[in-house]
């Protein structure tokens, strides 16, 4: 098989991570998802607490305060935290795929591989149709209280259209943007990793 990288974007509690993890055991490749950002962290001595501000969220609502705030160096200091945070993203991953392909989960990687690293890849989006899918994985892999658990995903969903907005001008989740849409709704984790694995020769 000619490997490529791969990316995969998601909806929040689509099970993405679980189709990666598949992918990584399925392909002997290495699997980044938060840890990415704890690497690159600690790569170029950036703080935790600042990588964990800009892990796909917080990124988007920069320009909206800036356009609200009078004073400017507040979010001109907060632009140039979320700017450090992703080249030093972008560094690593570059440093990665130079040894070979890896999978991806997020984070505006895709845009990395294409224009950065100039390396083959295949970007997938996850998705689940049915809600109730996303809900239990919420409840039960993030611990995240059923009361409030359908907007804590849709506020998740938008920080993750918003980063990709700001840092890859990118339309999240269009399909015109990607290789394959995939519904684990029906398809299931291992049916989604298994249509990733069936085009990596393509």
């Amino acid at each position: 098989m000619n490997k490529k990288s791969i990316v995969i974007d998601r909806e929040y509690g689509s099970g993405g991570r679980e189709v990666a993890r598949i992918l990584s055991e399925k392909l002997g490749m290495e699997f980044y998802d938060g840890n990415l950002l704890t690497m690159a962290g600690k790569e170029y001595g950036i703080e935790l607490g600042v990588i964990e501000e800009f892990d796909e969220k917080g990124v988007g609502g920069i320009l909206s305060d800036i356009a609200m705030m009078s004073n400017v160096s507040t979010p001109g200091y907060k632009m140039e935290q979320a700017y450090s945070v992703f080249s030093a993203q972008s560094r690593l991953v570059q440093q990665l795929v130079a040894k070979g392909p890896c999978i991806f989960l997020g984070r505006c990687t895709a845009r990395i591989l294409k224009t950065e690293a100039h390396v083959p890849f295949v970007n997938a989006f996850i998705y689940a149709s049915n809600i109730q899918d996303r809900i239990e994985r919420a409840r039960k892999v993030d611990g995240v209280e059923t009361t409030r658990i359908e907007s804590y995903i849709k506020r998740r969903d938008a920080q993750r259209k918003n980063y990709n907005k700001f840092f890859a001008d990118k339309v999240w989740g269009d399909p015109k943007n990607y290789d394959l849409m995939l519904n684990t709704s029906t398809l299931g984790y291992e049916g989604a990793a298994d249509a990733i694995i069936a085009v990596m020769d393509k």
